[in-house]
């Protein structure tokens, strides 16, 4: 990771995980194996919510979450860029890996444990192949979901 990619990696860090704190110098959610990072579209209400339930669960304080929409266009980390990141659920694994789709919430519901057992049966081979056909085809109808949420805010109510 460079120094830019560092340190704008760490501002999305700090300016969503207010009950963490942290500097520039905190190493410990960088590259470092052992630290899973979400990556998700902070623009999106529905996509907020659902990270909202999951930073509110046991083991989330162990977890990074970056609000891809903060970031300028380019790259977020090494191997993501904004416009990728804001077209699939990313996440880079404990290993470093970077994974999308069914697969990342996979790994994310390791790391929770109310949502491990989920996880668990997630990655199982061929569990994950149709779960990825599944998220795939929710890809096609999201932006309907986006722009009702948004309308239904915005208005107040649905006409």
């Amino acid at each position: 990771m460079s120094k830019s990619e560092s340190r704008l990696f760490h501002s999305a860090i700090v300016a969503r995980l207010p009950s963490r704190s942290l500097n520039l110098k905190d190493t410990a959610l960088t590259d470092q194996a052992g630290v899973l990072t979400v990556f998700y579209d902070g623009s999106c209400p529905l996509c907020t919510a659902e990270i909202d339930i999951y930073r509110n669960c046991a083991g989330a304080t162990t977890l990074a979450f970056i609000d891809v929409s903060a970031h300028e266009p380019g790259m977020i980390v090494t191997g993501l860029d904004k416009a990728t990141a804001l077209k699939r659920f990313h996440v880079r694994d404990a290993d470093g890996r970077l994974v999308s789709g069914a697969e990342g919430f996979g790994h994310l519901w390791l790391a929770l444990p109310a949502w491990r057992g989920l996880g668990r049966i997630v990655l199982l081979p061929g569990v994950l192949q149709a779960t990825e056909i599944v998220y795939r085809g929710f890809l096609v109808v999201w932006p309907a979901f986006q722009w009702m949420v948004r309308a239904t805010t915005t208005t107040g109510t649905r006409s």
